[in-house]
């Protein structure tokens, strides 16, 4: 019986230290999925505007809020584990099995997006352009519109004939521009005035697939980080089941 207790007291030293360790490298994680999700909104999100789906948002939501409780839950996995606390244990094994599915359903969005972002952008990039540009209440479309297009070196969702349906440019309000002067290589008021090839950026095809490239870029991170994340979390449980059963055994 001795014996059988120093093996198991020796496998659970083993395994606490497994799972400190996971836990320090689970904490670091956590950082850089929060930081992923932080980075999207604060500054990659300026075409969100743009998007007829939220779906890109929600996805670097979720890393934020996973982000989050993965650093919380981190700090509660040491005391757990160096505590030989069962009952923090379960509650560990769930906050990892709720952290697991979030990041799932994150790396998910991501890649469901990620194939339907040509269509979308097809559909509503254009009618988004020309409809809300410079008009009321649609000043975040506006910005994001010009940051796009001088950004990308591009003018107009397909090309800059797109912007002869523009209800600015029709309205006279645009001041005789036939472009927005963000479609210009060298921007100054008035520029848009004349849409020669000299003086503005004409894409093959258009902002669409420039922002296209973008977005699919960053989705690619944010599934990458979410489903990486998870599948370590993975062993985190297994860990943790077995530091949970090997503290039943010494028990009895």
């Amino acid at each position: 019986m001795g014996e059988f207790n120093e093996k198991t007291t020796c496998g659970t030293v083993c395994l606490k230290y497994l799972l400190f360790t996971f836990n320090c490298c689970f904490w670091l994680a956590g950082l850089a999925v929060m930081a992923v999700g932080i980075w999207t909104l604060a500054l990659k999100s300026d075409y969100i505007s743009l998007l007829a789906s939220g779906t890109y948002l929600a996805t670097a939501y979720i890393l934020v809020v996973a982000g989050i409780v993965v650093m919380v839950t981190g700090v509660l996995g040491c005391c757990a584990t160096f505590k030989e606390r069962r009952n923090l244990l379960r509650l560990y094994f769930i906050l990892l099995l709720i952290i697991f599915l979030l990041e799932i359903i994150a790396g998910v969005l991501a890649y469901v997006y990620y194939q339907q972002l040509n269509a979308e952008l097809k559909e509503n990039l254009k009618d988004t352009m020309t409809r809300r540009y410079h008009q009321p209440g649609h000043e975040g479309v506006t910005s994001a519109v010009d940051k796009l297009q001088q950004e990308f070196h591009c003018c107009g969702s397909n090309n800059s004939q797109d912007w002869q349906d523009s209800e600015w440019i029709r309205s006279g309000e645009a001041g005789g521009r036939v472009v927005p002067d963000s479609c210009c290589k060298t921007v100054v008021a008035g520029c848009g005035k004349r849409d020669h090839a000299s003086n503005i950026y004409r894409v093959e095809g258009g902002c669409i697939s420039k922002l296209e490239t973008f977005i699919q870029e960053h989705l690619r991170i944010i599934g990458a980080v979410g489903i990486g994340i998870a599948c370590v979390q993975i062993f985190g449980m297994i860990f943790t089941c077995c530091l949970y059963k090997s503290l039943k055994l010494e028990h009895y």
